[in-house]
């Protein structure tokens, strides 16, 4: 499940990267949340830690972006996670 759910998040993470002003950003926001959701109460902050990581990772290493602004979609979920 961790590996269908890392490749939406990265499509998601990484369509908003390159178009962040595309109509659909606030259901890319809402799903990557969602995601969110379901890493903490399956693993807690440390699964969506490991997880963002991975995605930032290839982000970089595939589109030259800088993913980081994106991590904020998850503040809310635990206080463990502000940014």
């Amino acid at each position: 499940m961790d590996a269908y759910l890392e490749e939406e998040l990265f499509d998601l993470i990484a369509a908003s990267v390159q178009n962040p002003a595309d109509p659909e950003i606030k259901s890319k926001k809402e799903r990557v949340q969602e995601i969110g959701r379901e890493l903490f109460n399956d693993g807690g902050v440390d699964a969506m830690i490991n997880m963002y990581f991975s995605i930032q990772n290839r982000i970089k290493e595939e589109y030259q972006k800088d993913p980081n602004p994106y991590r904020s979609w998850w503040n809310g979920i635990t206080d463990e996670w502000s940014y």
